[in-house]
């Protein structure tokens, strides 16, 4: 039987482990999206800039967890709301199992599950049904987390390593489910929604934080930036119909203003943000990617993992950060004891930031994907 937290011992280090990621089967290409949006808005008075901007993102496919007409036909929030639960239930929990095993992990040696999602509502949190579902302790702790958008797989990293620096030697699962295709709004039709149209996909990753042992991130500092008075940049209004979801056309240019942040802490562990060794950030769109080079001093290949999932699968919210970190371990060329900086950007406007160093365990095999 696992030993409660109060009696365990540990160093306090925190190794954020392999993600386990899965996307939808539907896809829907960055053609489609543009064949789609000048049938639809064909009268609108931006449409060729909606198109322009909607080209300029990036995205070549996203997944989608209903197929496209079904995503077209609002049938409500209730039941939008009703998808959400039943695919979060049929599609977590194999992306939970991958994630503890890439971890080494077994459901009764998590203390704490934090669920990050910004796409659908439930209470109880899925968290509840996790653990009656999957074979976690009655006394695991629940973090949900649903405001903070985007930047919550961040918060979440960050959360995990917090406990783990409260509780050493414990082990966190981190469960990420977004299906921002439930929150499209046909009626919604500013150049900012027209935009989100064309920019977000859906996914499911989750990813352990072990407190002793394991391959990957180790989390050796955290820290969070709110930028003030941006509260209205990136919101929800909480409609009859569901979420509508609001861009500020000054969204793109927030790196301006968070680069700092991110050199800020960097500083604090006495590291310069701009001579790392990787770079896992949340990819809201590409200039986003293409600020931070420029503030930091970089070049676009330290940030190929982000630009990667946004060509692949678009912005796919809180789980960005965990594609990405499954990307640099399939590439299997990070080295111990090399530096990096993990970020997620959303609402507020939301920094939350995180640096530390590989760590590959001397029994790290190919399947890691990393070099011991």
């Amino acid at each position: 039987m696992t030993k409660p937290l109060s009696s365990r011992n540990g160093s306090g280090m925190a190794t954020l482990c392999r993600p386990a990621v899965a996307v939808p089967e539907h896809v829907i290409t960055r053609q489609q999206t543009l064949e789609l949006a000048r049938e639809t808005h064909a009268d609108h008075p931006q449409r060729d800039l909606v198109l322009r901007l909607i080209e300029n993102t990036g995205v070549r496919t996203r997944h989608l967890v209903q197929p496209l007409e079904e995503v077209l036909r609002h049938p409500g929030f209730e039941v939008r709301n009703r998808v959400y639960e039943t695919e979060a239930k049929a599609r977590v929990p194999q992306v939970v199992r991958e994630a503890l095993e890439h971890a080494g992990a077994e459901a009764a040696e998590i203390d704490l599950i934090v669920y990050v999602s910004c796409t659908g509502f439930m209470m109880p949190s899925l968290t509840a049904w996790v653990i009656n579902s999957i074979g976690f302790r009655a006394d695991t702790r629940q973090l949900p987390i649903a405001q903070l958008g985007c930047a919550a797989g961040g918060a979440a990293i960050n959360r995990a390593h917090d406990f783990c620096t409260a509780y050493p030697g414990a082990n966190v699962l981190i469960v990420s489910c977004e299906f921002c295709s439930l929150c499209y709004q046909p009626t919604d039709l500013g150049v900012g929604s027209l935009l989100s149209n064309g920019l977000f996909g859906d996914a499911i990753s989750a990813v352990v934080m072990r407190g002793e042992g394991g391959t990957g991130m180790r989390i050796e500092r955290n820290g969070s930036h709110l930028v003030p008075g941006t509260e209205d940049w990136i919101s929800y209004a909480v409609r009859e119909t569901g979420f509508h979801f609001l861009l500020d056309k000054r969204v793109p240019g927030t790196m301006e203003i968070l680069a700092p942040a991110l050199k800020a802490l960097a500083s604090q562990h006495r590291w310069d943000a701009g001579q790392l060794d990787f770079y896992i950030v949340h990819a809201g769109g590409p200039r986003i990617l293409d600020d931070l080079c420029h503030h930091l001093g970089l070049s676009q290949e330290m940030f190929r993992f982000s630009r990667a999932t946004l060509t692949e699968r678009g912005n796919i919210a809180s789980s960005v950060v965990f594609d990405a970190l499954a990307r640099l371990f399939d590439e299997g060329r990070v080295e111990h004891g090399a530096r990096g900086l993990v970020a997620g950007f959303g609402p507020g406007i939301t920094a939350e930031i995180g640096v530390g160093r590989w760590h590959s365990t001397p029994s790290t095999t190919a399947v890691d994907g990393v070099l011991s």
